[in-house]
């Protein structure tokens, strides 16, 4: 099991920036995949963006050149820094964790948090 509590999220006008937060404990390990998703009102949820357990990182070509995930060495604090956010960028966004080197693509098959809202104006 892996607890994960985000934070950060908040209402901004486009082209702000914002840094989410995320606080994991319980089976965690440096060696884990983690990432951010997000799902927007009627939506499925989509993967924004992923760090493998080896640092490496990956981004949805929405948010490439925009939002950078970053963690701690230990993989117990992971972080999305969000920059030129759009109004299609509004979301809740969550915080998840896999238990494995590499990131699945679904979200069903990471651990994850009860989210943070982002919402972006016009």
């Amino acid at each position: 099991q892996v607890q994960l509590v985000e934070s950060g999220g908040a209402s901004v006008q486009a082209g702000g920036s914002l840094r989410l937060s995320c606080a994991a404990s319980g089976h965690t390990s440096s060696n884990y995949c983690m990432a951010w998703f997000r799902q927007a009102p009627g939506k499925e949820r989509e993967g924004v963006a992923y760090i493998k357990g080896d640092g490496s990182t990956s981004y949805a070509d929405s948010v490439k050149g925009r939002f950078t995930i970053s963690s701690d060495n230990a993989k117990i604090a992971l972080y999305l820094q969000m920059n030129s956010l759009k109004p299609e960028d509004t979301a809740m966004y969550y915080c998840a964790a896999a238990l494995s080197f590499y990131c699945p693509k679904y979200a069903s098959n990471y651990y994850s948090g009860q989210g943070t809202q982002v919402t972006v104006s016009s």
